[in-house]
């Protein structure tokens, strides 16, 4: 059985993809799956753009070349083509290895069958009724002047869920009617399909709506049911988050000026999540001074 990669083609494996995902510096993620094989899946890659195989010249064409990841179901000729034709347009273009599922068994070769399933993706449930499909940009309503899960919400849903979504801050009394009138999904209030469940929050609500599985976000949602319910005892960072949104609030009379403001303080708390647990910072100062006292 020989090699389906065309090993003279960049590429990502599915380990260094993994660190990419839900990063402000992604890079484009682009599905190329066949119309049918991609109707008849109701996963995605996190925050992935569909484009049909035959559509991809004309998609090149019509954006601005820039990073980009493509993958298709197995990593083959599908998305290394699409490749292909991205860097032909001055895209700095790669495939996923094994695609979505990791390689065709009967096709690839076992070593990278293993190697690529060795590290599972986190895959995103496709929601139509949320107008979440990777086909088109979702849009999505809430109550004005946010605080914390009306920051979190757009921050997940940009970072992990669909990068090109689209956000609305209208008055509370207003929100059903905007959300009919411009087909956004309310969220974060009473009655809205994402809101808060019991102790958990409108946060929680999305990562079950979308069975959207990464441990540095069940660490990050934590923290945010932590500073949203105020229940500082969850997490010893939610006292400081829910300090950083008050001041940002403050800082900000409008909401929109607010979210992006806001983003890389979510960005840094899910690196801190991922990443960055153990590491430590202290500056014993006292420590000498407290020597040459005793001397």
């Amino acid at each position: 059985m020989e090699t389906t990669v065309d090993t003279a083609l960049p590429s990502l494996s599915p380990s260094d993809f993994r660190t990419l995902i839900g990063r402000a510096d992604a890079p484009l993620l682009l599905d190329v799956r066949r119309r049918e094989k991609f109707a008849a899946s109701d996963r995605l890659l996190p925050g992935a753009l569909y484009c049909a195989p035959e559509e991809v010249a004309d998609f090149a064409r019509s954006e601005a070349p820039r990073d980009a990841i493509v993958y298709c179901a197995y990593g083959h000729h599908l998305s290394q083509d699409a490749v292909r034709t991205l860097r032909a347009a001055g895209w700095d273009a790669r495939f996923l290895e094994g695609g979505i599922a990791g390689g065709e068994d009967g096709v690839d070769r076992l070593q990278d069958i293993a190697r690529w399933r060795e590290v599972a993706l986190p895959t995103l449930r496709k929601r139509p009724d949320f107008g979440v499909t990777g086909e088109r940009p979702s849009r999505w309503i809430t109550r004005a002047r946010p605080k914390i899960d009306r920051i979190a919400c757009p921050w997940l849903i940009r970072r992990f869920i669909d990068p090109r979504a689209q956000f609305f801050y209208v008055p509370e009394a207003e929100v059903f009617a905007q959300a009919r009138r411009l087909e956004a999904v309310p969220y974060d209030l009473p009655d809205a399909p994402i809101t808060h469940v019991w102790e958990r929050c409108s946060f929680d609500a999305l990562l079950e709506a979308f069975d959207l599985r990464e441990p540095a976000l069940d660490t990050l949602a934590t923290i945010v049911r932590g500073a949203d319910t105020s229940r500082l005892n969850l997490a010893p960072q939610s006292a400081g988050l829910l300090a950083l949104s008050l001041g940002l609030s403050r800082l900000h009379a409008d909401d929109h000026a607010m979210l992006q403001q806001a983003l890389p303080l979510y960005d840094a708390l899910h690196a801190w999540c991922r990443d960055a647990q153990g590491d430590t910072h202290s500056w014993r100062a006292h420590d000498a001074a407290a020597a040459q006292a005793v001397a």
